[in-house]
């Protein structure tokens, strides 16, 4: 799994509406609906969503700060 933060381009200090905004940004951007037969959009979209995931849920963020996850 690649890193989190660096996927959606964040700081680890950084607080849910940072989190959210980057998300969202890129999100827009790799969407595969915008980016039809790119299987490297696609791609990215999934990892986009998997760090928003796990950043946006303090619980889950927490442990993966840890180094749990």
């Amino acid at each position: 799994m690649k890193d989190p933060y660096s996927v959606l381009g964040i700081d680890r200090a950084a607080d849910e509406a940072a989190i959210q905004a980057a998300y969202r940004k890129l999100a827009k951007r790799h969407h595969p609906d915008l980016n039809k037969g790119d299987p490297q959009a696609a791609e990215k979209f999934k990892e986009i969503n998997a760090a928003n995931d796990l950043l946006s849920d303090p619980a889950k963020r927490a442990r993966f700060d840890r180094g749990e996850i």
